[in-house]
């Protein structure tokens, strides 16, 4: 143990615990703007320098380490007056209209400005213009960027993707798409883990809330909403309430107060989606077409973007099932549309998702009969849902339970477990044992596939289904895809079925999610989503009612000719990057 004293208390801790980290101990925190730790530590905001006894000069916290007998102040006149200094320094270059910013209210330089109790800025103003395609979902405000280098670090280190870097030097040091090449002509998965590692407001996703609004006052079009599993988990979060009092129903309750016509949980199609993906793998793996190579999950935009300029030649291994938000948006314009006696053309449906990546995969077409348009017309985020209720001035406490519209209200523990990392694959093995064995497992026999942490990259498995042994694997973050990729590829380990999620922890660590700087709460929604599962009253997709009925009434059976034309892609038909 090293002892040291931080502003006048005696505290003793490990060797190699950083001044940050051992003035956190005693209930100190050091501000700061580009730390994160173990991803971005390079110190550079400057804003968590203390001044350390005997020494002249002040020294950043976040990666230095305490030493045995060290004496640190932590709110010196000289270090508030250089802390004062570098944040006014950062605001000169920093677009301040924080009224019209998406994060007024949860922007850590807002928080930091306060906390230094600044109201104004001796410095000249200065702002970076770079265009940006407004149109692309991910958009970036060079006037609010910071140069804190997080967007680099979290997609090189997390997403293995080096979407951003440095250009320029000097005092014209910024960050750019790497290679100076606009959005749209890089490999980005969307995976928006850039956005939610920003702490300022300068990576945001693209709102779509205008359009919400005005399809609602549209007269003509018939609105219908979805709301994703891992929304439930998180949406609270930025309204205050708690994970008990943030319930899907108040959801529902709240887009109908916003003015939606029909409500939906996408847990119903999460379960149509393992009923045709389930089949498809057994299917597959019957005819020994998985000897080579595994079958992949698809339900992941921000996964199919990578595979598709990462790995194109692995494309025909991924299961040719839509994602849950695009076959609920076929069923909503076909099956739905027939049953209320509306065109699809008058129906306008819109999905909340904790995702960047859905608003890419939107744009997915759909025909049927004489219509011709898309699954889905807007994607909002999680956090875009939250502004719209805000919009809307809705009490949250105000809101009740409500349950989903007919037809298509019914869901299972399996479909809402689709969230979290290794819910995807859980719930197919659940239904595949059924399939194969005509009788339900445990329900809880197969989460081996559950990711026991945050920090959990691959979960690996052995499955027995009737006769038949199931390689499983399940991962998540695009970095670790990229490692599993590379192992299958040089022969290191085979499996049959893989569930892969682009975000670290699955959808509830999703970029369009309520953003907490500093804390990764991916594993703790999760948990959540398992809870639910777990009290569910159906924990079988196979068993979900309404499921059958679109069967029985529409779609004949799965993996039908018309389940294919509408519930089924082919991934070849656009190219990345996109």
């Amino acid at each position: 143990m090293v002892n040291i004293t931080i502003d006048n208390q005696k505290i003793s801790v490990p060797s190699g615990t950083t001044i940050m980290e051992a003035a956190a101990k005693l209930g100190t925190p050091i501000p700061k703007l580009c730390y994160l730790k173990d991803i971005n530590e390079i110190a550079a905001c400057r804003v968590c320098v203390v001044e350390i006894e005997g020494k002249d000069r002040l020294v950043t916290s976040c990666n230095n380490v305490v030493t045995e007998g060290m004496v640190i102040y932590t709110n010196s006149p000289k270090v508030r007056i250089a802390r004062r200094q570098t944040v006014q320094l950062i605001l000169s270059q920093h677009d301040c209209k924080c009224a019209t910013c998406v994060r007024s209210g949860n922007c850590t330089l807002q928080q930091v400005a306060n906390d230094l109790n600044l109201i104004d800025l001796p410095f000249k103003e200065r702002f970076e213009d770079t265009p940006w395609d407004k149109t692309f979902p991910l958009i970036r405000d060079s006037r609010k960027c910071i140069k804190c280098m997080r967007c680099i670090q979290i997609c090189d280190k997390i997403q293995g993707l080096n979407i951003w870097d440095v250009t320029s030097t000097g005092s014209r040091t910024t960050i750019n798409v790497n290679g100076n090449k606009k959005i749209n002509e890089v490999s980005c998965s969307l995976c928006g883990q850039c956005i939610t590692h920003c702490p300022v407001g300068a990576l945001r996703e693209r709102d779509d809330t205008e359009d919400v609004w005005s399809a609602i006052a549209d007269k003509k079009k018939v609105v219908v909403a979805q709301v994703a599993p891992a929304v439930r988990a998180a949406w609270g979060e930025a309204l205050g309430l708690s994970r008990e009092e943030a319930t899907i129903g108040k959801i529902m309750d709240a887009l109908k107060k916003i003015g939606v016509d029909y409500v939906f949980d996408t847990s119903f199609s999460a379960d149509l989606t393992i009923m045709e993906e389930g089949n498809e793998f057994l299917q597959r793996f019957s005819k020994g077409e998985l000897k080579l190579r595994p079958m992949f999950t698809s339900c992941c935009p921000g996964w199919i973007r990578f595979i598709k300029s990462q790995y194109p030649h692995l494309v025909p291994q991924l299961s040719t099932a839509k994602s849950p938000q695009q076959m609920f948006g076929a069923v909503m314009k076909t099956y739905f549309a027939q049953s209320i006696g509306v065109a699809p053309e008058d129906i306008y449906t819109v999905s909340v998702m904790p995702c960047v990546a859905k608003k890419g995969e939107r744009n997915m077409e759909l025909f049927y009969g004489e219509y011709a348009g898309h699954d889905i017309d807007t994607v909002l985020t999680t956090r875009e849902l939250t502004r719209m209720i805000r919009a809307a001035h809705i009490d949250p406490k105000s809101l009740k339970d409500r349950e989903c519209d007919p037809l298509m209200k019914e869901w299972s523990g399996a479909g809402v477990i689709f969230g979290a990392t290794g819910g995807v694959m859980e719930a197919a093995l659940r239904s595949a044992h059924y399939l194969v064995t005509g009788r339900n497992p445990d329900p809880d026999a197969f989460k081996i596939v559950r990711s026991p942490s945050f920090e959990t990259g691959v979960v690996e498995a052995e499955v027995q289904i009737g006769d038949a042994t199931i390689r499983a694997a399940v991962v998540s973050g695009l970095g670790n895809v990229r490692k599993l990729l590379e192992a299958i590829e040089h022969g290191e380990v085979h499996y049959d079925f893989v569930e892969v999620m682009a975000c670290p922890g699955g959808c509830v660590g999703g970029g369009g999610q309520p953003i907490h700087d500093g804390e990764e709460l991916a594993h703790t929604r999760g948990a959540n989503l398992y809870f639910l599962d777990k009290n569910a009253k159906i924990r079988f997709s196979h068993e979900n009612q309404d499921v059958m009925k679109l069967y029985n009434d529409f779609l004949e059976k799965p993996l039908s000719h018309k389940s294919h034309m509408l519930l089924h892609t082919d991934h070849t038909k656009w190219d990345m990057p996109r």
